[in-house]
């Protein structure tokens, strides 16, 4: 019942919507829209780019023997193109590399989350994310003019080019990567899981160990994807200090050809346009796609289902 001298029924409803229309906002969310569809567009054109040349390179060359064969010689008479050793390449030097990205990032992400206090933190991600910025050239010639005599100079007989010193100098590489999206996915952990770690009795390991990283374990784990994407799409770090011998060998001291320095390594060269030569660049460049999109569809899924959602 209504107080007396109120007409409840004449009072207009409230609404958020503005009474006249904001042409700036309605500009401001094109902008945006556009923003979104160049990123699509530009995926789309990358996948056309690859998908018509690699189309035209499997109706010359049978699909199953390039994903199975072992013997990798485009150039080369008579020719060979099964990628296996190619693949291999690539997933040793990563492998290499996340043995020392994953230890020292996120090793470098739980002191910089649990230990270091506001002003150490402030000077040392900076620091740490200047890794990040130099040039890949650099990590590559530095492997190849540093680390190699290094590890020559200390009895490990590697040979000039070598999948150690490519992969440990990426490893390095990668650690900003790795360090920066865990401390950030420790950082949103809420402060309250660690007191109440505290007030049960646990030291500060304890807390960083047990309590934070679970808890920022679906952030890890997509940092973790993060670098091994990166690792598998580096070029130059590969090209100049790994080699181009194509062969399936798993010992680091040892040459490889991973699929980046192929690509970049022939891309360069005199091949005629149209040859089955040339569009070798094009099948390998698309099975490079394609391991990177399983990896993400993969990192997806696990981020998905360890995320933790906190109130």
């Amino acid at each position: 019942m209504s107080a007396p001298g109120y007409a409840t029924d004449r009072l207009a409803p409230v609404t958020l919507r503005s009474s006249r229309p904001r042409y700036g906002e309605f500009l401001i969310k094109i902008v945006l829209a556009l923003c979104a569809l160049i990123s699509v567009f530009t995926t789309v054109g990358i996948v056309v780019s690859l998908l018509f040349p690699a189309i035209e390179f499997f109706s010359e060359i049978n699909p199953w023997d390039f994903v199975t064969g072992t013997n990798w010689a485009p150039l080369f008479e008579p020719a060979h193109f099964g990628v296996v050793p190619l693949l291999v390449g690539t997933f040793t030097v990563t492998f290499w590399a996340l043995l020392v990205a994953i230890p020292f990032g996120l090793g470098s992400a739980i002191y910089l989350s649990e230990y270091a206090s506001a002003r150490t933190r402030g000077v040392l991600k900076p620091v740490l994310e200047i890794l990040a910025g130099i040039p890949t050239v650099v990590y590559g010639y530095f492997a190849l003019t540093a680390v190699t005599p290094l590890f020559r100079s200390i009895g490990v007989q590697v040979e000039i080019f070598n999948v150690l010193a490519g992969g440990l100098v990426m490893g390095v590489m990668l650690i900003p990567t790795v360090a920066s999206l865990s401390e950030d996915a420790m950082a949103a952990v809420p402060q309250s899981l660690r007191q109440g770690a505290y007030a049960l009795g646990s030291e500060k390991l304890e807390v960083a160990t047990r309590v934070v990283v679970p808890a920022a374990i679906s952030g890890i784990i997509a940092s973790f994807v993060l670098a091994i994407s990166r690792a598998v799409g580096e070029t130059l770090i590969v090209l100049i200090a790994v080699g181009q011998q194509a062969k399936i060998a798993f010992d680091p001291r040892q040459s490889i050809e991973t699929m980046t320095a192929f690509i970049g390594a022939t891309g360069n060269g005199d091949l005629p346009t149209g040859s089955i030569e040339y569009k070798t660049i094009f099948a390998v460049g698309l099975t490079l796609f394609v391991v990177t999109f399983v990896m993400n569809i993969v990192s997806i899924r696990l981020v998905r289902k360890y995320r933790e959602v906190y109130e």
